[in-house]
This record gives structure tokens, sequence and C-alpha cells, in this order.
């Protein structure tokens, strides 16, 4: 199971699954991170904290904790 956190700089993946439940889950579909959406990694922090992508059309700014939840293929 490979997650959006492992993902490098400048890659195109797309979302296979959101684990996590409740308030958590909710927030990440809100942010337009659904099943079968394409994510494009902008850039890592040094630390990896936050990752920035570029979904839907629109940049975003998740931290390591919620990228774990989303899982890629």
């Amino acid at each position: 199971m490979k997650t959006l956190r492992e993902v490098a700089c400048g890659e195109t993946v797309k979302v296979k699954k959101l684990s996590g439940e409740g308030p958590v889950k909710r927030r990440i579909m809100d942010m337009g991170i659904t099943k079968g959406v394409e994510v494009f990694v902008r850039k890592v922090a040094p630390l990896g904290d936050p990752v920035e992508v570029t979904v839907r059309g629109y940049e975003l700014s998740l931290r390591k904790a919620d990228a774990e939840l989303i899982e890629i293929e």
C-alpha cells in the first residue's frame, strides 16, 4: 500500500482509497480528493510537512498525517 506521503515531487498519481473515518475523511473529500481523482505533487517541504499538491485545477497544502490517509495506485 502506497500513500500520498511517499510520492516524490513532480509525480502525478491517482487516488485509490481514503482511509480514516468521520470528520477527517469528510474534510479530505471536501477538499476535492476522492477516489479516482488525479493528484499532482508540486512540492514537499524539507521536513515533509506540508505536502503541496494540485487537485482538480487548484493548489492545496496537506499535512503529513492527512497525506498518509490517502492511498494511491
